[in-house]
């Protein structure tokens, strides 16, 4: 870790000079201005001062910033095949996120997996073919090529491919529930 690059990152995001820095930690400007060049090191205590000094902690200070991967390649994808629909789970581990994208691909004649009822929201695109829309107490609703659907998770429900060519829905949950 560079730890003088990281303290001029910190001092820089808390608009402070090296100066009123130095100050704060009772050090002196040019060793502050050294450490920030990486041409000397600092004691634990001296660092954890200069850490409570730019408000943050020492396991703050240390801890890596991981890019967050947000552009997924088809590579990236997890299939999942079953007899009457396959399901591209898009974006990897998306159970940790607030919602949750699909493309379910059902087979002619096909049906999803039956959804129990659930607190959230769901969205559906319908990418290609034509489906319906099952939810509970017999309510169907056909969504064609092009057209969107969009459900409170209060009722179980469940697509159903009523053409004879494979139906391809972009599905969105909220929270995470495939």
């Amino acid at each position: 870790m560079d730890i003088g690059n990281r303290i001029k990152q910190l001092r820089s995001k808390n608009g402070l000079t090296l100066e009123e820095l130095a100050s704060r930690c009772e050090l002196t400007k040019g060793f502050l201005s050294q450490l920030e060049r990486n041409l000397t090191s600092p004691s634990i205590q001296t660092l954890e001062d200069i850490t409570e000094a730019l408000g943050t902690t020492m396991s703050q200070f240390f801890k890596e910033e991981v890019d967050e991967k947000v552009v997924f390649k088809s590579d990236d994808y997890f299939i999942d095949e079953q007899e009457e629909f396959t399901t591209f789970w898009i974006v990897p581990n998306a159970q940790k996120n607030q919602m949750e994208p699909i493309i379910l691909e059902i087979k002619p004649n096909g049906t999803s997996n039956v959804i129990p009822p659930h607190e959230g929201e769901e969205f559906g695109y319908v990418l290609s073919g034509k489906i319906t829309l099952n939810i509970a107490n017999h309510k169907k609703l056909n969504v064609k090529k092009g057209e969107t659907f969009y459900i409170r998770g209060s009722s179980e429900h469940f697509l159903k491919n009523t053409s004879n060519v494979v139906a391809k829905v972009i599905w969105v949950c909220n929270p995470p529930i495939f």
